[in-house]
């Protein structure tokens, strides 16, 4: 009989491509799991409940951050930073907009990069940043599904690689400590050595992405217009989302106003780096735009309002994939698959090392966090990897990648959620056909390659 967790995350992944909700997705995936795991009715949905629990934190710290954005966007800095954008290309009416254009993909990756280890807000610079840059995008013919490449490399190479901020937490907090606990001596490991080979691979999908996949201009209507005498756009009636519309209709903020927003953000930064809260970092960043008038008192309640509904569908997902995961556990099924799947090896090093990045593949898929993973693979892992003949570093390179394959291109992983959150604020981004397939296709078979080649040579 098929093993529950991989018959879940077939159906969970086949609803999502045939454009079924991903809440709807998960649910239904999580049911199947269950129900095939031998739980039950009852048992699925009190796993499922639990989960739910666990994802609560989570998701109110996203709804904080989305009422942050509003704030920012609401003092008008991020309009500022498009109309200087939009001024250039328009005063130079085409000769630069190569240069402009490689700019802002050198940015993004930047500030994706930046988001992972020197700050760590992981994805909450994309509803700041994104929304008001989209009709420089659409001016320059940018293919949307290269700017969710461009994020999702930052927010997943710069964790599985470099040890600080939530590299810190990945790299070593969790995989070398589930590592040792499980048997393994890693006090001589460099996790970087390690892992430099996957993270070669993906740079090698980041290069296909930009020079071969999506680098033919792509046309998107226009849901906002520019004027061609000035910097100034606005958001027709009706369209575009509350940190789209802030950004756009806000006048051109004043000096006190722009100082006002970057004390905010770097209060939220300072916060969360002493409190490690995405949750305080947020709601002390929108106190310091309210206790400085930016947002009026009688505006605040409408601000906080629109920032929650901005991330709603995000928090619902994240909430949801935390019930997917906790249903999968449940089943005692992961264990099994692992187990399973060493029938194939044959003492052969060589399928051993693709058998378990593959696995790791479909768990984290499912899960939706890389983090998730690699407490449930490691234990299972390090002494098969050392029966195996697998050297130390190896055995970390297979772990390592093992987890983070599979984060991005998951329909449940914030590391596309973010992106399509941007994205999608014109309703022209789909999350599975614009940033799943495009990520999962770029980022998981190269890094799937070389995993495997860093589990040969190391």
């Amino acid at each position: 009989m098929i093993n529950a967790v991989l018959l879940a995350v077939i159906v969970m992944l086949g609803l999502s491509l045939a454009r079924v909700h991903v809440v709807l997705s998960l649910l239904i995936g999580a049911m199947v799991g269950g129900l095939v795991g031998g739980l039950g009715v009852d048992a699925t949905l009190a796993a499922f409940q639990e989960g739910i629990k666990n994802g609560a934190q989570i998701a109110l710290s996203y709804a904080l951050l989305g009422a942050f954005a509003v704030a920012i966007a609401h003092s008008g800095l991020p309009q500022s930073l498009s109309n200087t954008v939009i001024n250039r290309i328009n005063s130079e009416q085409g000769a630069g907009s190569g240069s402009i254009k490689w700019a802002l993909f050198f940015g993004l990756v930047l500030m994706s990069i930046f988001s992972q280890n020197l700050i760590p807000i992981h994805i909450a610079f994309i509803p700041l940043i994104i929304p008001p840059l989209l009709m420089v995008f659409n001016r320059l013919k940018v293919d949307r599904r290269l700017l969710a490449c461009l994020m999702t490399f930052g927010l997943v190479t710069t964790y599985m690689f470099v040890p600080y901020g939530f590299g810190e937490i990945y790299l070593k907090q969790i995989m070398l400590k589930n590592v040792s606990e499980a048997g393994l001596n890693v006090e001589n490991i460099s996790v970087m050595k390690a892992m430099a080979i996957p993270a070669l691979g993906m740079l090698v999908g980041l290069l296909t992405a930009i020079f071969i996949s999506y680098r033919k201009p792509r046309h998107y209507n226009l849901s906002a217009s520019l004027s061609d005498e000035g910097s100034s756009y606005t958001a027709p009636q009706g369209q575009g989302d509350a940190l789209t519309q802030a950004a756009t209709t806000a006048n051109a903020p004043s000096k006190g106003k722009t100082l006002v927003a970057l004390l905010a953000i770097v209060t939220a930064f300072v916060v969360q780096l002493y409190t490690d809260s995405l949750l305080l970092g947020s709601l002390f960043g929108f106190g310091v735009f309210m206790a400085t008038g930016v947002v009026k008192w009688n505006e605040a309640d409408s601000v906080f309002n629109e920032g929650i509904k901005l991330m709603a569908m995000i928090g619902f997902i994240m909430i949801t994939a935390q019930g997917f995961a906790e249903v999968m556990k449940a089943t005692d099924q992961i264990a099994p698959l692992i187990d399973g799947a060493t029938n194939l090896f044959a003492g052969n090093k060589g399928i051993a090392a693709f058998v378990m990045l593959a696995i790791g593949l479909i768990v984290t898929m499912g899960i939706g966090s890389s983090f998730s993973t690699i407490p449930i693979i490691a234990a299972i892992y390090v002494p098969l990897c050392i029966s195996m003949g697998f050297s130390p570093l190896a055995t970390v390179a297979i772990i390592g990648t093992a987890g983070a394959l599979g984060d991005a291109g998951s329909p449940a992983s914030d590391s596309t959620l973010g992106p399509t959150s941007g994205l999608n604020v014109d309703g022209q981004h789909d999350h599975i056909k614009d940033s799943v397939i495009p990520t999962f296709l770029h980022y998981n078979i190269p890094l799937l390659i070389f995993g495997w080649i860093a589990a040969m040579v190391l």
